[in-house]
């Protein structure tokens, strides 16, 4: 049995730091995929900022122990800013003013996660998806279809952002594909893992 694991490290950073209150030590999850889940590979994808010395030695240690470094380069988004409309409690005059909705960091390795988890298909293999995100839905239907066994790690819990509005880290479409696919992707979720992974505070 063949296994192999695809880490999107800035939705399961994500995941973990602020839905479910731990850091991920990045050495006691190798140590867990290859003892506890045999994984022959571990692909592990990031972005990093220009001149950050400090993740490129962290990412080269990374390497040094076993994992694949997937690293690009971050790029910065600028939101767009929201214009607010203000009546002047005296006067009723109305002023406009802009709020900057500030920066978005975001580095996309959505493609070389892919070609590599393609690159590896067999008959048989087993992938573990280190990921949340729906658009990963496509590639985990297409090797689940392809006799590889999927499981989707990620959180399925749902964060409470408004009255009657819930967000959750782990996309409808990869639910619907777990629940479509029960004998092929199964869904784990990370948090059961806490005390093998987490970072010692």
């Amino acid at each position: 049995m063949k296994r192999y694991a695809f880490i999107d490290v800035q939705n399961t950073e994500s995941t973990t730091n602020q839905l479910l209150g731990f850091v991920i030590d990045w050495q006691k999850m190798h140590k867990y995929l290859k003892e506890k889940w045999g994984c022959e590979k571990i692909f592990f994808y990031s972005g990093i900022q220009n001149g950050d010395n400090v993740k490129a030695l962290e990412y080269e240690e990374l390497s040094k122990l076993g994992y694949i470094v997937r690293a690009k380069p971050y790029f910065i988004y600028k939101n767009q800013d929201q214009i607010i409309k203000i009546s002047c409690p005296k006067c009723n005059t109305e002023l406009t003013h802009k709020v900057s909705k500030g920066v978005k960091w975001k580095s996309n390795c959505d493609v070389e996660f892919a070609v590599d988890a393609t690159n590896h298909i067999q008959k048989g293999v087993e992938y573990l998806f280190f990921t949340g995100d729906g658009d990963f839905e496509y590639l985990a239907r297409d090797t689940a279809e392809k006799s590889v066994k999927v499981y989707i790690i990620s959180s399925a819990r749902k964060i409470k952002t408004a009255p009657r509005y819930f967000v959750s880290r782990l996309s409808s479409k990869l639910r619907d594909l777990v629940a479509e696919k029960r004998n092929k992707v199964f869904f784990i979720d990370i948090n059961d893992w806490k005390f093998q992974i987490k970072r010692d505070v």
